[in-house]
């Protein structure tokens, strides 16, 4: 860690420069706000919250920072759940006084009349945060504060240099500065947020890189120039949750004591050091559920490591070494940024364990262009199903259907009366399905199971299921194309035009399917090699199954004219 402490007078002999050269401002400045939210997981009403803190940002840009900190009963993570605690948020909270949650204070100040209970802490209800906040920014501040920061993004080192000048005196003779990393766009679960594990946690303090309370600072007299320079190493995780470096920020704030925050400021950090110009990494395809054949949509994990900006990607996939597919992605991925691309819906050849592999085109480093993701076969249940679906008041907003492999809805219910349980029969031929959710009010409902006369689960919710949720799942008498009694079928040509030859599949029956479920043409007891006429389909993409002793395969078939 490397400090600097410089008077006025001297920095004017020394370097013969004005201050207008410096990052911080000698003009005397009005208090910025920094809100420090307590916060957690597990807190129902934390939500409104963030959206609050947010809203008073977003209305002063440049003189508001947050720092959302999780600490508390609230904050403790249930099994399976992520640890967003710090070492350091018992202790400012405990500090605040706070008695309930969400909680926040504006510069650790006390405001009269506004503190929980009526008490003489700094902590306030949400609802007093934006007037505490107006008052604040129109006082005068005795000290002004800048920040700018950079990561050598080779060694994840973090060196921040913050500059304080006092335009009047403070009444400590000493105060101490604080550095607070933060780190946005972390998906996990919130209670409230009604969007399941993927809510969007934001200015989540990570680290005080100048430790609980800050760091010693005097003269703090008018005039006194403050100027430090921190360096700081960022591990890859905090509590095993990743580092994303593209997505860290830095507030920065000095305090008379540990209490009373005189102003602070804010920066996004610039990046440095990049190995290679340009660069793109495939980092991960996002877990694809269980499937029993329908088309998948693989969602791969893209990152700029370069120095430059990029702006299209040429994506070839494949799933279980079949035919490659071709996407071409467009946007704006700056230094570090990164984004997850939905590729179209691929077709495959269904297998107990699948593996989609996805290659990005050639850059400066090509051993980071390929990366594979896996999926199962989905279970086979029994053909007797119970759906379990309890509504909550908004029970019209509730419905669902079943879809077999063709597209065709060949179960559907609701909408639904308020605050009632529903005991739904099902019985199912052997198919693979799909069971699609719908919530139209978009923050789901009741709890809802779907299970097999054996008690094999096929979905769960406790309700918080957002605008919607969809399960994969097979009944018996399905089987895909790998299975034993299909495992020499083959169709060709594909894409056909007039013909198609059915070969392996003597005795059984083939039903083609055009892509809104509808039946168009059936050959029952085929021959063992089954010629059959296909020109009178329209050009187009079909689905055809073929069914013998309980047991069914699907394919696409291409037809063009």
């Amino acid at each position: 860690m490397t400090k600097k402490l410089l008077s006025l007078a001297m920095m004017v002999m020394m370097f013969g420069i004005s201050f207008g050269q410096t990052i911080v401002s000698t003009t005397p400045e009005n208090k910025k706000v920094v809100l420090e939210e307590f916060t957690g997981i597990n807190c129902v009403f934390c939500p409104d919250g963030h959206a609050i803190a947010q809203a008073i940002q977003n209305n002063n840009p440049g003189n508001v920072f947050l720092i959302n900190i999780h600490t508390g009963s609230f904050a403790n993570p249930n099994s399976g759940q992520p640890d967003f605690r710090t070492p350091f948020g018992s202790a400012i909270a405990g500090q605040s006084q706070l008695v309930g949650y969400p909680a926040g204070t504006v510069n650790r100040h006390y405001f009269p009349g506004q503190a929980q209970n009526g008490g003489t802490g700094t902590a306030m209800s949400r609802s007093q945060w934006t007037s505490a906040s107006n008052e604040t920014l129109g006082e005068a501040s005795y000290m002004n504060m800048a920040v700018e920061a950079d990561i050598d993004v080779q060694t994840n080192e973090l060196t921040v240099h913050v500059e304080a000048y006092y335009t009047g005196t403070s009444p400590e003779s000493t105060n101490r500065l604080n550095v607070a990393l933060l780190q946005n766009n972390t998906l996990g679960p919130q209670t409230g947020g009604n969007m399941g594990n993927e809510y969007v946690h934001m200015h989540r303090l990570v680290y005080m890189v100048t430790g609980q309370w800050g760091e010693t600072i005097s003269p703090t007299t008018a005039g006194s120039f403050i100027d430090r320079t921190y360096t700081y190493t960022i591990p890859a995780d905090y509590n095993n949750i990743p580092v994303e470096l593209a997505d860290l920020e830095l507030v920065v704030f000095m305090t008379e004591t540990t209490q009373e925050l005189i102003s602070g400021n804010g920066a996004y950090p610039t990046y440095s050091n990049f190995p290679f110009q340009n660069d793109v990494t495939a980092r991960y395809v996002e877990e694809i559920p269980d499937n029993c054949g329908f088309d998948v949509e693989p969602h791969v994990n893209i990152q700029n490591t370069g120095e430059n900006p990029v702006t299209s990607l040429e994506i070839q996939y494949s799933v279980n070494g079949g035919a490659e597919q071709s996407y071409t992605w467009t946007g704006n991925l700056t230094s570090l940024q990164n984004e997850t691309v939905t590729l179209p819906a691929i077709s495959y050849d269904l297998q107990e364990v699948n593996t989609v592999t996805v290659t990005i085109e050639n850059d400066d480093d090509n051993s980071n262009n390929t990366v594979e993701g896996t999926f199962n076969q989905t279970v086979i249940t029994t053909n007797d199903l119970t759906l379990l679906l309890n509504t909550d008041g908004q029970g019209s907003q509730c419905t669902w259907e079943i879809m077999d492999l063709s597209g065709a809805v060949v179960e559907s219910g609701g909408p639904y009366d308020n605050n009632q349980n529903y005991n739904i029969p099902l019985s199912l031929s052997g198919d693979c399905y799909v069971f699609n959710l719908y919530d139209s009010g978009g923050n789901g409902g009741g709890s809802v199971v779907l299970y097999d006369s054996q008690n094999n689960v096929v979905y769960s919710s406790s309700g918080d299921y957002g605008a919607g949720a969809s399960a994969n799942f097979a009944t018996q008498g399905f089987l895909g194309t790998g299975d034993s009694v299909f495992s020499n079928m083959a169709i060709f040509p594909n894409p056909a035009s007039e013909r198609i030859n059915i070969v392996n599949a003597e005795n059984a029956t083939a039903t083609i399917f055009d892509l809104l479920g509808r039946r168009v043409m059936t050959v029952e007891s085929m021959k063992l090699n089954q010629e059959v006429d296909v020109s009178a389909l329209l050009a187009g993409t079909y689905l055809i199954q073929i069914a013998k002793d309980d047991q069914v395969a699907v394919e696409k078939l291409l037809i063009s004219k």
